[in-house]
């Protein structure tokens, strides 16, 4: 086989990784040439030439169409690098399709651009056996197209998958065991990963939050089961260690978690940073937080610190008796933190308002 035959069905050949048409990366291509070029005839050159002429108009098309769909420059110079079988796909057939697809179920331009921005890897499966399938089987699950959309515009990446043998059983399991459809659904809706799982790790999961004395009727079950598939046990291991040195026991931390399972998919750092406010500062026992472990989940900036300052300038005034309700100081919404608390204040404070507003505009810094 001459060197020219072999060069060609190399370049028209596609990656057996994308079996709908893409083909090895224009660049690595001409590179091949490039190295190629002394043992190539120059009876050859012409074909060759012509080739990497097909190869770069492809790729003229290929930006072409996704600048149509809302791509700018920079986002599909940052695909070529991160993708670049996208640029040597073929666009009418490999890629308008899955496009018109997206475009046909009310997705605007920008919402695609989107998509094909955040996981171009949607553009590489089969549109009939694949996309289209998850895609009904979503809606199906769901009960609607605007939910399944929602879902897809979060993580199209579960477009790729074969949903029946993927998310399917952990959907069965979760049903066995009393979890309401509309608790599976939800979750499924808005964390769709937590479903992409081996039934059988996923349901080891699932007994060891039934375990840990989880309510499978309430949402939290669900949670749990999220953020322990998040998790890797050396993460929640030591994540329960810088709570141990806080002083907490082991019963104490289960019970965090069960009343609020977020409370250990924070940082090391944030749990030290809120823990040493309410210790340190404000004088809280370690077992105050972890009986209200919502506050770990709260912003130390845009939060604790500000509304902090107010609760230590009331105490310090006397205005209000130390603890007085310091969870809801931290928890309740910011019209109501400011009527009901720092409002009554103002004459006996003046400036307070001021102040705490200060505090706000320093933690977007």
């Amino acid at each position: 086989m001459s060197n020219l035959f072999r060069v060609i069905l190399l370049l028209k050949s596609p990656s057996p990784v994308f079996s709908q048409g893409f083909s090895r990366s224009p660049l690595k291509s001409l590179r091949f040439l490039s190295t190629s070029s002394e043992i190539v005839s120059s009876t050859e050159s012409a074909p060759l030439a012509s080739n990497a002429a097909q190869l770069k108009n492809k790729r003229k098309a290929v930006i072409a169409l996704l600048a149509d769909y809302g791509l700018s420059e920079s986002q599909i110079s940052v695909l070529d690098k991160r993708f670049p079988q996208i640029l040597s796909a073929n666009p009418e057939k490999i890629l308008l399709p899955k496009l018109l697809f997206f475009r046909s179920k009310g997705l605007s331009s920008p919402e695609i651009a989107k998509i094909v921005y955040s996981f171009p890897y949607v553009l590489s499966g089969s549109l009939n056996n694949r996309i289209i399938p998850a895609f009904d089987y979503i809606q199906a699950v769901l009960g609607s197209e605007e939910k399944t959309l929602t879902l897809i515009k979060y993580f199209a990446g579960i477009l790729t998958q074969d949903l029946r043998i993927s998310v399917g059983p952990n959907i069965e399991i979760l049903k066995q065991i009393g979890v309401p459809d509309s608790n599976i659904f939800k979750y499924l809706q808005y964390r769709p990963r937590v479903f992409l799982t081996n039934p059988i790790r996923f349901k080891e999961t699932v007994d060891r939050v039934t375990e840990m004395g989880f309510n499978p009727q309430q949402l939290q079950f669900v949670v749990a089961v999220f953020i322990l598939r998040s998790l890797t046990k050396s993460t929640w291991d030591k994540k329960v260690e810088v709570y141990r040195k806080w002083g907490l026991s082991e019963e104490e931390i289960c019970l965090a978690f069960k009343r609020h399972p977020w409370c250990m998919m924070v940082s090391e750092d944030k749990i030290n940073g809120v823990m040493d406010f309410f210790v340190n500062k404000i004088g809280c026992e370690s077992s105050f937080v972890a009986s209200r472990p919502v506050l770990i989940s709260l912003s130390l900036k845009k939060r604790i610190f500000p509304r902090g300052y107010v609760y230590q300038v009331l105490l310090a005034k006397g205005l209000i008796k130390k603890h007085a309700d310091i969870t809801m100081f931290v928890k309740c919404s910011e019209k109501h933190f400011i009527e009901k608390i720092i409002d009554p204040h103002k004459e006996q404070i003046p400036g307070l308002l001021e102040s705490y507003e200060q505090k706000l505009m320093d933690s977007r810094r």
